[in-house]
């Protein structure tokens, strides 16, 4: 059945093949960014038609701006939350900005927005929530302290919401991607990969298109009773 699903970060790595993959399977496609407006515009290609890509402009970081957005949003039947941005330093040396950009980006605001929406999922057949947490929300990382803090939050919000949904027919799930070949890795050093690489048994990094691929899966008709759980998917990292 074809569904509208919000894709928040859908300029991403993992957020754009989220959206294309959902568009080539006849799904519309509410595609949040905040700077990105070329790349989420060239998702049109995909589409079978005009209607099915909902371009939507919204910083994730100005709650004033997610307060205006959330009374005109449309009541998808999904929502995957695929944004957020990386940080890297000295816990102790984190300034505060950063620890309320990495906060609102990748909890507090999409929270809010999937409270708002969730009275008229209530009303969806086979409405779910997926979040794209990490491996560091499972595991923890030095040196990505708070990184690995507001994944962590991700990962205890999914567990909790979806015992508290599945009543209602909503299922709440996570996705925990390892290494990925997106920008969020793409300065690493070559020796630096090489190391990471070296430990990961899968032998590589993802492509994005196969964490989006588990988000497929959970937001489908294939997993209807996987609720409230975290699918790790890091090659056996």
């Amino acid at each position: 059945m074809d569904k509208t699903v919000l894709v928040l970060g859908s300029s991403g790595g993992i957020g754009f093949e989220v959206c294309k993959k959902l568009l080539m399977t006849g799904h519309t496609v509410i595609a949040q960014f905040h700077t990105n407006e070329k790349k989420v515009q060239s998702l049109s290609s995909y589409a079978d038609h005009a209607d099915q890509l909902i371009p939507l402009r919204l910083n994730l970081n100005n709650g004033s701006e997610v307060d205006l957005a959330i009374p005109g949003l449309l009541k998808p039947d999904s929502i995957v939350h695929a944004g957020g941005h990386h940080y890297e330093g000295l816990f102790e040396e984190t300034p505060d900005h950063i620890i309320g950009q990495l906060w609102n980006v990748h909890m507090y605001q999409p929270a809010r927005i999937i409270r708002s929406l969730i009275p008229g999922m209530r009303h969806k057949s086979g409405a779910s929530i997926v979040f794209i947490s990490s491996i560091w929300g499972e595991t923890g990382a030095s040196f990505e302290v708070m990184y690995s803090a507001v994944k962590g939050a991700q990962i205890a919000f999914v567990k909790a919401l979806g015992k508290e949904l599945a009543p209602s027919g909503i299922r709440v799930n996570a996705v925990a991607p390892g290494a990925v070949e997106t920008a969020m890795t793409a300065h690493y050093p070559p020796d630096v990969k090489k190391e990471l690489e070296a430990d990961i048994p899968a032998g590589r990094f993802a492509h994005p298109g196969e964490i989006a691929d588990a988000v497929i899966f959970l937001i489908g008709d294939q997993s209807t009773y996987v609720n409230g759980h975290v699918l790790s998917v890091n090659g056996g990292w």
